[in-house]
């Protein structure tokens, strides 16, 4: 199977009708020959005081997640073993159906043992407050956080709900009840 290579395009602007920034994502299907979906608009809002902050971006035409930033107002240092949470000084609103996924920066983790707690984090549709993230430091020497860092990134991916069905059983299966490493390494 073919890629399309196409980047995914971000285009920013006022809301005609209450002026906030408005912050289009249009994603690529990935496949030759199927025309990309339409963009998802998630409007986005920089709290007071983060009007210098840059809108979260793709650094690359291929990267999934847009990275997102400290808005931290002073230096922050994360000891090793140390959880803190670090503002974004943004407020977003995500389409229904749609989620916004945030995980840690993979550099981060293999140089500094930087990660956050709950990865992903979810940012629901009906979610209207600050994005914090919540980062630990796994390393063994403490890690600087400035204003502006890059230390997390934001996917936005569609979410499917699920209806339950309770039953008085279920289907067996070669796997059965086996979990937690079972399978083994090899």
């Amino acid at each position: 199977m073919r890629y399309c290579i196409e980047p995914c395009t971000v285009y920013l602007g006022p809301c005609t009708v209450c002026g906030v920034t408005l912050f289009v994502i249009r994603a690529c299907e990935g496949r030759v020959g199927k025309e990309s979906s339409e963009p998802v608009r998630v409007l986005v809002k920089r709290l007071d005081g983060h009007h210098d902050m840059p809108l979260p971006s793709y650094e690359t035409a291929g990267s999934s997640g847009m990275d997102l930033r400290a808005a931290v107002r002073e230096t922050v240092v994360l000891k090793p073993g140390e959880i803190r949470l670090v503002p974004t000084g943004l407020v977003v609103c995500l389409p229904q159906g749609y989620e916004g996924q945030i995980r840690p920066r993979s550099g981060l983790a293999l140089k500094h043992g930087i990660g956050m707690v709950n990865s992903p984090g979810t940012i629901d549709s009906d979610y209207r407050g600050e994005i914090g993230l919540i980062m630990i430091n796994w390393g063994q020497e403490p890690f600087v956080i400035r204003r502006g860092d890059r230390i997390a990134q934001m996917i936005i991916t569609e979410v499917y709900r699920a209806e339950l069905v309770e039953v008085d059983d279920l289907d067996g299966t070669k796997r059965g009840k086996g979990g937690f490493g079972h399978s083994g390494v090899e």
